[in-house]
């Protein structure tokens, strides 16, 4: 699943307005890249590259695993198993 509010937050953290995102990935304007950012438009495999090199990030950064429900109790058990040791 493609994190959007990873790319928003790392644009944000860089300081990069939605007109720098558009003119580093060769949008059109600003308006058209807040589509993408926000999930009206999905980012293309062609156009990953260029926001993790403008993102300074890699792709990878960009899926956020999904998880079943029973994964994610299963997780927080090693850990809280982990932390008492």
């Amino acid at each position: 699943m493609f994190d959007l509010k990873y790319v928003k937050r790392k644009r944000l953290e860089i300081g990069y307005s939605l007109k720098d995102m558009a003119d580093l990935l060769d949008i059109k304007n600003a308006s058209t890249y807040y589509k993408y950012e926000n999930g009206s438009y999905s980012f293309k495999a062609e156009m990953l590259p260029k926001l993790a090199n403008a993102l300074d990030c890699d792709i990878e950064n960009f899926f956020k695993e999904k998880l079943s429900k029973t994964e994610i109790k299963e997780k927080e058990s090693c850990f809280k198993q982990e932390a008492k040791k």
